[in-house]
């Protein structure tokens, strides 16, 4: 009797998870359907955390929402957003105020990454010893203000992105750190595509400020992009044109 009893308990809970289920898949069928009200845009953002402006790293972000883009040109959207040009004060988010006189560009910026049009975002970095630049960490750290608003970063599609100034020099791990903070945030992850198909780009700066030689790696940028947004666009309920 008693184990007839349990059983119906377990049924009932049961039931309730799968309710719940359903209710949390309709919720995100709406927020999609709201993000994209006419069915026909999306937007992708790329985050260049290298300090140098124009650089490497930047150059390889813009060729994967290049990639991106090519997805489905008049449906998607791309920006490139480049940290070197903007004041982020890591500190902010252990709380730590501004010193008297100080600016900080995070808030603009987080506005951008929130939008509920903005499907994909896509994160490069250098990497410095082995993980992300100071800069980078500074950024991903402040996001943990969107993380506290309701998750406003949930079920966006991530992407990450390294280059290395050696061709084994830490890009898969500064790709980790990236995608961990991604994780956190219960952003969509998800690695270059297909043929490659590996955790993210991985794109080898030859000394000369020159990654377009790198043909592997840019190959890997140009799939991260593509899957990026072929993700971005199934999320928002928007099946890709063709």
């Amino acid at each position: 009797m008693a184990r007839k009893s349990n059983r119906r308990k377990f049924l009932r809970a049961a039931g309730a998870g799968v309710a719940a289920g359903v209710a949390v898949s309709g919720s995100l069928a709406a927020d999609a359907a709201e993000s994209s009200p006419t069915g026909k845009r999306i937007k992708i953002l790329g985050i260049s955390g290298s300090p140098r402006k124009g650089k490497t790293t930047a150059a390889a972000v813009a060729a994967a929402l290049e990639a991106a883009k090519a997805v489905d040109p008049e449906r998607i959207e791309t920006e490139l957003i480049e940290l070197a040009e903007l004041k982020l004060n890591g500190n902010l988010a252990a709380g730590i105020p501004l010193e008297p006189g100080q600016q900080d560009d995070f808030p603009e910026l987080a506005a951008k990454l929130a939008a509920k049009e903005v499907r994909g975002i896509i994160i490069g970095s250098p990497v410095y010893f082995g993980s992300m630049t100071s800069l980078c960490k500074a950024f991903l750290d402040r996001c943990i203000s969107l993380r506290a608003k309701q998750f406003a970063l949930a079920n966006k599609v991530g992407g990450a992105l390294a280059v290395g100034g050696v061709r084994n020099g830490g890009q898969e791990l500064t790709l980790l750190g990236i995608q961990a903070a991604m994780l956190c945030q219960e952003m969509v992850v998800v690695g270059d595509g297909r043929p490659t198909a590996h955790t993210g780009a991985t794109v080898w700066n030859s000394g000369k400020d020159d990654i377009s030689q790198d043909e592997f790696g840019m190959s890997t940028v140009r799939n991260l992009g593509r899957r990026v947004a072929e993700v971005a666009l199934m999320g928002s309920g928007v099946t890709k044109a063709g």
